[in-house]
């Protein structure tokens, strides 16, 4: 097994794979027992560096590191010396100086794991940075697929919206491809970028794409992230690429509804798709713990 975890590029097929075989029989495991907690790394320290807000990834993978029995220390950017001007480096040697086995980042700056892998003598998850990428997202979206469909493998997956800013797509376009799945990007050409069409196919016309896919997986609209008008009004963005009742109706029978939330509900999914049984919305966030157990249980040496 690899040591860090940085991009979905980090993982072979045989070894994504084995964080999904391994994050179902961690959540059969545990979806049956009282008490959810298994020894397996107790005596190991798991940091959460977060310098980004967040709320279902970090909650997601203290969760996960607690039901392992590790213990956890939660490190936020306000209130911190991060406020006071300490760089990335040396928040990393203090956290090299009390012992933490992995360290799981979230930071506004694309490369930022790479370079904490280089001060840390422990495991790096990249809980996402910057534009770059998100690939404990693309797990837990590959595992709820195969959960829900049977299979990875020759699955066509549409992903629909801000490409541009969207770490999740990145990790996706990247993990998916390894898995054997197709994936077609749709959005506003404003909002695909240039060199993306060497790894996965793009489409302009939402409607068109609908009857051959497998899965949907709507992606949120960053405005935080916008320095720019990409479209004209958050309506015709709405017209043109939201997912509602009607264009749910134009699915296969089978297909899912994904999202990687937080969700602008009435932008680019309607309520009635986003509660309706064939969202996997909350069974992602569920799934998310299962996973992440794998990932921290796998790197910090679990057999």
């Amino acid at each position: 097994m690899i040591k860090h975890l940085r991009d979905a590029s980090d993982l072979d097929a045989a070894n994504a794979t084995l964080i999904l075989d391994t994050a179902r029989e961690l959540a059969r495991l545990t979806g049956g027992r009282e008490v959810k907690k298994l020894p397996t790394l107790r005596g190991r320290t798991v940091v959460n560096l977060f310098y980004e807000d967040s709320t279902r990834t970090r909650i997601s993978f203290e969760a996960a590191a607690k039901r392992l029995s590790a213990d956890v220390i939660n490190f936020s950017a306000k209130g911190s010396s991060v406020s006071k001007g300490e760089s990335l480096k040396d928040t990393a040697l203090t956290l090299q100086a009390m012992g933490a086995d992995a360290v799981v980042i979230r930071h506004g700056a694309s490369g930022a794991p790479h370079r904490l892998a280089n001060w840390v003598d422990g495991s790096v998850v990249n809980a996402g940075d910057g534009t770059h990428e998100h690939p404990t997202q693309a797990l837990l979206d590959a595992f709820t697929m195969r959960e829900r469909l049977g299979r990875l493998a020759g699955l066509n997956v549409t992903i629909v919206g801000d490409v541009l800013h969207s770490r999740v797509a990145r990790s996706n376009v990247v993990l998916l491809a390894t898995l054997g799945a197709k994936v077609t990007l749709v959005g506003p050409p404003t909002l695909i970028p240039v060199d993306i069409s060497a790894t996965a196919q793009v489409s302009y016309d939402l409607d068109s794409v609908l009857p051959d896919s497998d899965v949907v997986m709507m992606l949120r609209v960053q405005h935080e992230r916008m320095n720019a008008s990409y479209f004209p009004s958050a309506r015709e963005y709405s017209r043109r690429y939201g997912m509602d009742g009607a264009r749910m109706a134009r699915l296969p029978e089978h297909a899912i509804v994904m999202h990687p939330g937080p969700m602008n509900r009435g932008m680019e999914i309607s309520p009635e798709v986003a509660d309706s049984p064939r969202s996997t919305i909350v069974e992602q966030v569920a799934n998310g713990v299962s996973v992440r157990m794998a990932v921290l249980y796998l790197l910090l040496g679990g057999k």
